[in-house]
Parts: C-alpha cells; structure tokens; sequence
C-alpha cells in the first residue's frame, strides 16, 4: 500500500489519505470536461489539504480547475445556457482557491456560476429545474449539484436574506418528493406529470434510489453548514435530516449496516449493496453528528455503515493502490435511452470500480469519520 507519514494504520484518515494517492498515481478519466464527478473527488481533496495541511492536495484542485479558468475568469467547456444543475457543483472549489491565492479570476468564475442560477428556470413553486433539457423535473441530485455552492456563495459574497431562496430548494424537493409510508424520497419529480417514467398523478418515479438521497443528504448537511443559526428555515431542514435519518435506518442491511441500490428492495433479486450511496449517506450521518445536526448515538449507525464500507467494497491492489468496488455508474430518468425509473432499469446500469462519485465520497466519508472519532 501507498505509504504516508504520520497517519496511523487502518484508521479512516488513512484510508482517506490512502484513496487520494490512489487518484493521483491514475490518469483523471474524461479530463477535458467540466465535469461535477470531479468536483466530488476534489472537495474530498480540499478536505484532505484542510486536515493534513499537505498542498499537494491544494495544488492537486488548483491543477484541475487551472485547466478551465481562463485569464479572464471564463470556464472553458461550460455552457450556462444549457441551464445544467450539475454544472454547479464544481463552483464550491473555487472558494478556497480564491481565498488561498486571492486571484480575482476564480471569484469571476464563481460569479459566472451564479449568474446562471439567477437566470436557472424554475419549477411554479421555485425549485430549480435540473436542466433545460429536463423540463419541471426537480431530481434529488440537484441539490447536491447547486444548493452547496449558492449557500456558500451567499455567506462569501452575497445577501443572508438569499440564504430563503436555497432553502426553499429543499423544502420544496421534500414536499413533493417524500413517500409517506416509508419516509423515503422517490429519486424525481414531474412538475407537469407529462414524462413517461413518472406517475401521471402524482408525478413522481418509481423508485427510492440509493445514491439519490445520498445526494440529496450531502446536498443538506454542506448548507446547514453556512446557514446562521437564527435562519427561519434552519430547524426546518433539521427536522428533514433527522426524518430522512431515521427512514434510512429502517432499510439498511442488518449484518454489514449499508445500503442498497434501490433502498427499500433489499430481499428482491438482483439488488446489490451500494458503494457510493453507502459512502454518501455514511458522511452525511457523520458530519451531521459532529455539528450537532443529529444526535450522538447516530455515531453508531456511521461506525457500522463505515466498517462494511471497507469490509464490502474497499480492496489494495498488488500495486498499492486503493479500489472501491460495487459503484452504480449512472442512473437518471428519461432522454433517448428510455430510462424508465423501474426496478428492472437501476438494476440494469453497469456496476463499476472507482467511479469518481463513489471515490470523492468514500474520501469525504472517511474524513468525517476520522473527526467524529
């Protein structure tokens, strides 16, 4: 294994560490896109350089986003008008990179990205669309890709009285989303109630997807944390977080504490635990804990999930380096592929090893772990 000073073996900052040399020592899949899986791993990485004080995982994100951000502050290869939430999620690095250099350009950068929410088409309601090419569709995803980054844009540079708009992204995702005997969230909604995988009349898909409300819970934890405590809405998205906790739980696997692709389906065939949901609910629970967002003897619930994280889906290669298996590698709703949202079409995506979203998570995951300890 990849070997690193002054982290203590078969700790969760060693894992953490341990994963990040591992996406170093590889070639960074689909380099030329402005892609939110990056945005993942290099949060993770921010983290890392924040804890260790190791720059390399600094200078590793400035690399990245050094290779987008031009002289002038522009994005290469990003298109505000497609109207794209996940093209967001990349923003939140820039933050650190500006405040580190205090080079103008990566706050035009950030700028430009907010200037695209300002102009995001929205559901009647006011939720965010999640992309123009999916229209009145609010999915769970979302509020991972956009909410962070307009939160902590907000207490950069910004207006607290903003901080009702972002709220309002998840109290609305919730409402129409929450199914009320399980306490779950359906992976999507149709405004419209017009796309072919939803529920014509109620709008929603079929299925609680894991990775989705891992999505979703990230999404929330990350904003609690650049919310004034006296915000109207805070206790609010708390009693949501301790709600979504608490249906999670019911529908973890008993023996390794993880959770499943399709959450609620664990005795059907075909269903599989899942590492990027389990990794993404793991650091929500964690984070959540050691904020005061949840109460402490949800620390138990994290251990467990952590511990069948390395157990499940962590394996060293010969060479060292570190794999996290048993990652969904796509799912969505609708365009040309006909995904249809049903049991049969989660089951049906490729099940991958290292995938960036199932990596910056594990990284994340174990960090939040390392400080819950």
């Amino acid at each position: 294994m990849i070997e690193s000073t002054n982290v203590q073996k078969n700790t969760p900052m060693m894992w953490a560490v341990h994963m990040a040399e591992s996406v170093m020592e590889r070639p960074l899949p689909h380099a030329e896109k402005w892609a939110y899986e990056h945005g993942v791993v290099f949060k993770g990485f921010l983290d890392l350089w924040r804890v260790t004080g190791d720059s390399r995982y600094f200078n590793a994100v400035k690399d990245y986003i050094d290779g987008f951000v031009d002289p002038q502050g522009t994005i290469q290869n990003y298109y505000p008008a497609d109207y794209n939430i996940d093209n967001i999620n990349n923003g939140k690095l820039l933050f650190d990179l500006y405040r580190e250099t205090g080079d103008e350009r990566y706050r035009q950068a950030a700028d430009s990205l907010r200037d695209q929410l300002r102009m995001h088409p929205r559901t009647s309601e006011g939720a965010f669309w999640h992309k123009l090419i999916y229209p009145y569709q609010i999915w769970l995803d979302g509020l991972y890709m956009g909410a962070p980054f307009y939160a902590q844009y907000i207490k950069e540079f910004g207006d607290e009285a903003e901080f009702d708009d972002v709220t309002r992204q998840f109290i609305i995702c919730e409402k129409n989303t929450k199914d009320s005997r399980t306490g779950l969230l359906y992976h999507a909604y149709d405004e419209k109630r017009e796309q072919f995988w939803c529920d014509p009349s109620t709008g929603l898909s079929q299925c609680f997807w894991g990775r989705a409300m891992g999505w979703y819970l990230m999404g929330l934890v990350d904003t609690l944390d650049f919310l004034t405590e006296a915000h109207r809405n805070r206790l609010r998205l708390l009693e949501i977080l301790h709600e979504l906790i608490e249906a999670l739980a019911k529908v973890r696997d008993s023996v390794t504490g993880l959770w499943y692709q399709v959450l609620d389906c664990g005795d059907r065939n075909g269903n599989y635990l899942e590492a990027s949901a389990s990794c993404m609910i793991t650091y929500a629970i964690a984070r959540a804990v050691r904020k005061g967002y949840l109460a402490a003897h949800w620390a138990d619930v994290a251990e467990k999930a952590y511990q069948g994280i390395i157990d499940e889906f962590i394996i060293v290669t010969d060479q060292g380096l570190v794999n996290l298996n048993k990652n969904c590698q796509v799912a969505g709703l609708g365009g040309p592929a006909r995904r249809d949202g049903t049991y049969a079409y989660y089951l049906s995506e490729p099940i991958v090893t290292n995938d960036y979203k199932g990596v910056g998570a594990f990284i994340q995951a174990s960090i939040a772990m390392e400080q819950l300890r």
